[in-house]
């Protein structure tokens, strides 16, 4: 017998399920020119999508189910209960055609469904709440919302007599717990047995699995696997077999090991030439992608200024971030270490004291800060720096008076700069020498800055970003160069990550190109150099540069010594990958490695040929991410 209380339920699996369909079938339309839409194709992606949509309101629906379980008739039944039944009905209804708009405008910026950055934004809400209310039109939407939440609430409400039914039906709590039941079983088999959306891998073409995925099930799959495991999830090869292999990848002509423990990084650096304590100001630029650039081929002149110094400088035209979030490049650079699976070092709860540039060059006698336009406590940037051997200086620290723009993110890349010739001035005039890590956030959606600064208007897109950045770093070097401490000053330039991730493949390489400058015109003759490099080689070059002796446990090396070793290292929370000599090497979290032959890389595009993976090149991948993930969960990788 039905029991007519539970229509609530059963209802909404069907409100849900069309709603999960209609949301998928527009992802689809928005990116039918990178999906594969064949008709067996999409016949999978929507029967596997269909399937994670049950297990995804099944996880919805546990607490409705609960509630409707547990309270007896008496309240059930009454006129005030109804009311307070039908209004929490409407706001879960409310709640799914909210998250189904989300969706959509999450696909927009990064061509996934809810993964692990979505999981951050629910933590770092203020940034989020204001970076959508600059970024959409949202009354409007929330009207739009609330227009269809009615219509459905009200088609299921008048037209469906079984909510009429609900609350005048006499159900035992005996047969409400056997009719619960049955509800609850399926998220736990759910749970047991298909606890990560495995299924959509059978999808060759990236999009086609995110596609088949749910949002729900992948927001709460992504807050529960936000670490994996690499002995876990990953090929393996013996610990002793991997850090035998790690010695020998490491290996240069000036650096020896400090110890005979293999499981002992550390090496002693050294450098022909003396020691010159430049100044460093390393400026890390949020989402700027070679791809965006004139000087790699972009038409639309959006970087001028950089073009031009890309002339004038040490210029590094093949170069590659390691991931797809800032907190990914700042652990790259800070740390010279290839991506560990899952969430970035800099979040985790295990990040001070590590050896990072910030201790060496606390060592040399620098005074190091860290400098950011925004809240620092945003992605954990504070506590990372503060307990790795920098001065924190974030937007707390800007007087009302230094602020000419900001918005949600923080203040504008000129405010930014300004602050940073501020406390260059300050060690200067101590006499000592300054390390300034430098991050930018302008280039960062709701993309909104000075008016009048360039020929974009502000909060037009991301081209605007990208131009108000190229202007604004151009004038801090003009401001620069008026200084004292101009002449005796390494500027290094350097992007986080790229403007994007998503490809029709796993880890599509053009996407992670990146430019590098050290310009410093009475220090550096200007060069382009085209050596195949990644994120990690950054340090090591500065400090090549400057003549330094040092001890660090770092995978990167001197981009411009003769026997610097050309490869790069890729990867999102998941996929890991080794790019060198034209072949691209990925480990999968299922255990499995796949290698590509890489052809034409192109501003926007990439071929990738798949062959079997060599021995060697699964070899050396294995051993560099098997090897920095043993060493984070062994403290391998703390200052001693």
């Amino acid at each position: 017998m039905h029991k007519a209380r539970f229509s609530f339920v059963t209802n909404f699996i069907v409100i849900f399920m069309v709603t999960s369909f209609l949301t998928r079938l527009f992802l689809l339309i928005t990116a039918h020119k990178q999906a594969d839409t064949g008709i067996l194709a999409l016949a999978k992606v929507f029967s596997i999508g269909i399937f994670y949509d049950f297990a995804a309101v099944s996880y919805y629906l546990i607490v409705f189910v609960v509630y409707l379980v547990i309270i007896p008739n008496k309240i059930f039944n009454s006129k005030i209960h109804k009311y307070i039944a039908l209004f929490i009905y409407f706001l879960v209804i409310y709640a799914l055609i909210f998250n189904a708009f989300s969706e959509c405008f999450f696909w927009d910026e990064f061509g996934k469904r809810f993964n692990f950055i979505a999981v951050d934004y629910l933590v770092y809400t203020h940034e989020v709440i204001h970076n959508i209310l600059e970024s959409y039109p949202i009354p409007l939407l929330l009207t739009v919302i609330f227009i269809l939440t009615a219509a459905v609430f009200y088609y299921n409400h008048q037209k469906t007599a079984l909510h009429q039914k609900a609350f005048s039906e006499e159900i035992s709590f005996k047969e409400r717990l056997k009719t619960g039941a049955v509800y609850l079983v399926v998220p736990v088999l759910f749970f047991l047995f298909f606890d990560k959306q495995t299924l959509t891998q059978s999808c060759p073409n990236r999009f086609n699995q995110e596609l088949a995925k749910n949002g729900f099930y992948s927001l709460f799959s992504a807050f529960r696997h936000n670490e994996l495991d690499f002995y876990e999830f990953y090929k393996t090869l013996p610990d002793h077999e991997v850090f035998e292999n790690l010695r020998g990848l490491l290996k240069r002509e000036n650096r020896a090991f400090k110890t005979k423990n293999i499981y002992d990084i550390a090496q002693l650096v050294t450098n022909p030439k003396p020691l010159r304590k430049h100044n460093v100001i390393l400026i890390m630029v949020e989402s700027l992608s070679a791809s965006y650039m004139g000087i790699f081929g972009n038409k639309e002149g959006l970087t001028p200024h950089l073009d031009t110094l890309a002339k004038k400088s040490l210029f590094f035209d093949n170069l590659f971030a390691t991931g797809t979030r800032t907190v990914r490049g700042m652990e790259a650079v800070t740390l010279s270490l290839p991506p560990t699976p899952g969430r970035s070092i800099v979040k985790r709860p295990d990040c001070a004291d590590l050896n990072s540039a910030g201790f060496i060059f606390q060592k040399l006698g620098y005074e190091n800060r860290f400098i950011y336009a925004g809240h620092g406590y945003f992605d954990n940037m504070n506590y990372f720096f503060s307990h790795n051997g920098f001065e924190v200086v974030d937007r707390f620290d800007f007087k009302d008076s230094e602020v000419t723009f900001s918005n949600v993110w923080g203040v504008c890349d000129e405010d930014l700069f300004a602050k940073t010739i501020q406390k260059a001035d300050a060690s200067f005039a101590q006499n000592k020498p300054f390390f300034s890590f430098v991050m930018t956030t302008s280039n960062h959606r709701p993309f909104t800055y000075p008016d009048k600064k360039i020929d974009i208007p502000s909060h037009t897109g991301r081209n605007g970003g990208v131009k108000y950045t190229d202007y604004a770093i151009d004038k801090f070097l003009k401001e620069a160069a008026k200084k004292p401490w101009f002449d005796n000053t390494l500027f290094v330039i350097v992007a986080d990550h790229n403007g994007g991730s998503a490809g029709k493949r796993d880890l599509p390489l053009w996407r992670y190109k990146i430019p590098l400058y050290i310009y410093a015109p009475k220090i550096v003759k200007p060069q382009t150099v085209s050596k195949l490099a990644s994120q990690i080689d950054v340090i090591p070059t500065i400090l090549g540069l400057i003549g330094a002796d040092y001890e660090a446990k770092m995978y990167g090396d001197d981009i411009l010594r003769d026997d610097h070793e050309e490869r790069a290292f890729i990867g999102t929370y998941q996929k890991l990958g080794f790019y060198r000599n034209d072949t691209i090497t990925i480990l999968s979290p299922d255990k499995s490695v796949q290698s590509f032959g890489v052809k034409d890389l192109k501003l926007q595009s990439v071929t990738y040929l798949p062959h079997p993976p060599s021995p060697e090149d699964e070899k050396e991948t294995i051993t560099c991410y098997q090897s920095a993930s043993y060493l984070y969960k062994h403290n391998g990788l703390h200052v001693k």
